[in-house]
């Protein structure tokens, strides 16, 4: 069988940057089952003292999750965090504006602290600057980690949590130039807004990392000006812009689903020469870094949702944006892993959004029944677990081809990683042709006396096949696919296939 030809340099000194570990962050939304019948279910046989189920707790542990955002999303907007805090029998039960639901506020922000905490994750915060503004940002961040005696933080202390949260990590509001969003703004009104909650904020705590919103897509209208326009106003005050990115085979072409990292890439790559076009205009030093705090595969359940908020809303916890995930919706997760990584100098966070049941890696049966792990569990598993360290350029030679939409498509795309304290290299590669297997050989003399300790494989012959509770159709399996001889591994990557080759002393 004839494969073609892919040829890649690695090399210890092409150092794009250092990875920042909370680049594989989640994202939990009060939305649909994510934290009730999700993370929360008391009735659960595995419910720890507080509600919480331990069988989702390990899978979120096993996926090695730094940082979740928190509560939004699109609820942030409509948030009133001080009905979610003190005796849960003095709780409101509201309407939930953005998704037409019922929040019954059983879970709330210590809960959701000290849960996060209990999964070896921090907290990134975000502010409701939709409906609300610069006093309840500055309330809240009291509230979270100002030590005591003051209104909020008594308040805190007064809840059962004497010590501050010493929440480090907040995102000035959500989506805000989305229309759909509750108190979307103009440019010019989140700019000023956001410079003037973040100033606030920074005099309470200084400590503290501020994201200001970017775009909420790459196809929002007023894309790229949002960003120019209003980091002119919170550049000298914010330390992260965030992106939102979601894709979908609606049209059902693999191959032009495949290629849509290109789009992120090219997207990344916009935001940057945004920001740097405000640092050179402000003629400051601070370069601003991204925050791609939303991004993942989302469509399969778009009618399903639709017809929950116009025909049957306000329940709660309703079924929502529960898309059972494809082979080649992980394929995907994992070319946008890929690109984030080439970009490891400027995306410092991320999260996959989100983390249980929503758009999830994690899916739980409702009633008290299993959780499982969707098709793509694993290449974030993979990613999270063996992708800290320094990434390296890849220096790749590929065929490559065009789709419907996109043009000069290659065939493979990849990413090394090295870890100097461990002594590894993984090379994280998607071979996105669906018709040809390749032959990669990658020069790794830079290596030397380094061997080949495993070659893992994420395929399956059927594209659309899912996972369930109790069937893992798609889950990754050790090849002998890989072999290194001269300084020089020579790889087979099938077609269609996500691929971690590792390699240590």
């Amino acid at each position: 069988m004839a494969y073609s030809k892919v040829k890649m340099v690695v090399d210890k000194e092409f150092r794009i940057a250092e990875i920042d570990e909370r680049i594989y962050g989640s994202f939990i939304e009060h939305l649909g089952r994510a934290v009730y019948d999700g993370i929360y279910s008391p009735e659960h046989p595995t419910a720890d003292e507080h509600g919480f189920r331990e069988d989702v707790k390990d899978l979120i542990r096993e996926l090695n999750v730094p940082i979740i955002r928190y509560p939004g999303g699109n609820f942030v907007s409509s948030f009133n965090w001080e009905d979610s805090v003190g005796p849960l029998n003095e709780r409101p039960r509201r309407l939930e504006l953005a998704w037409k639901s019922i929040e019954e506020n059983k879970v709330g922000l210590n809960e959701f602290t000290k849960w996060t905490r209990n999964v070896g994750s921090d907290v990134m915060m975000a502010v409701n600057l939709g409906t609300r503004g610069i006093a309840d940002a500055c309330n809240i961040l009291e509230y979270c980690n100002h030590p005591g005696n003051t209104k909020y933080s008594d308040l805190r202390i007064s809840h059962g949590y004497k010590e501050p949260h010493n929440i480090k990590t907040w995102c000035l509001g959500n989506e805000m130039d989305g229309t759909w969003q509750l108190g979307h703004k103009t440019m010019e009104e989140y700019g000023r807004l956001a410079e003037e909650t973040a100033r606030a904020m920074k005099i309470i705590d200084p400590t503290i990392e501020l994201v200001s919103c970017g775009s909420s897509s790459l196809t929002m209208p007023t894309f790229p000006d949002w960003e120019a326009v209003t980091l002119q106003h919170t550049y000298d005050h914010v330390d992260y812009v965030s992106m939102h990115q979601y894709y979908g085979n609606q049209k059902g072409d693999t191959e032009d689903f495949l290629a849509c990292s290109d789009d992120m890439d090219q997207f990344i790559r916009t935001v940057i020469a945004t920001c740097d076009y405000v640092k050179a205009k402000k003629r400051s030093k601070k370069e601003i870094k991204i925050s791609f705090d939303e991004w993942n595969v989302w469509y399969h359940s778009n009618a399903a949702d639709d017809d929950i908020t116009k025909n049957h809303p306000w329940q709660i916890a309703p079924p929502m944006l529960e898309d059972i995930y494809t082979f080649e919706d992980a394929l995907l997760v994992g070319l946008m892993l890929i690109t984030m990584l080439k970009h490891a100098d400027r995306v410092k966070m991320a999260c996959l959004a989100q983390l249980v049941n929503v758009i999830a890696p994690i899916m739980t049966e409702a009633g008290g029944g299993a959780a499982w792990k969707q098709t793509i569990f694993y290449p974030f598993m993979h990613a999270s677990k063996y992708g800290r360290g320094t990434a390296l350029l890849p220096v790749i030679s590929t065929p490559k081809f065009d789709t419907a939409t996109h043009e000069n498509v290659t065939a493979v795309e990849a990413v090394p990683v090295y870890n100097e304290e461990k002594g590894e290299v993984t090379i994280f590669a998607v071979n996105r042709s669906i018709k040809e297997d390749a032959e990669m050989t990658i020069d790794v003399r830079s290596f030397e006396g380094y061997r080949v300790l495993e070659h893992t494989v994420l395929e399956c012959d059927d594209l659309q096949a899912v996972n369930g509770p109790f069937n893992q159709k798609v889950a990754p399996k050790e090849t002998s696919q890989s072999v290194l001889d001269g300084g020089v591994v020579t790889s087979k990557l099938n077609k269609a296939s996500w691929n971690v080759i590792r390699l240590g002393k």
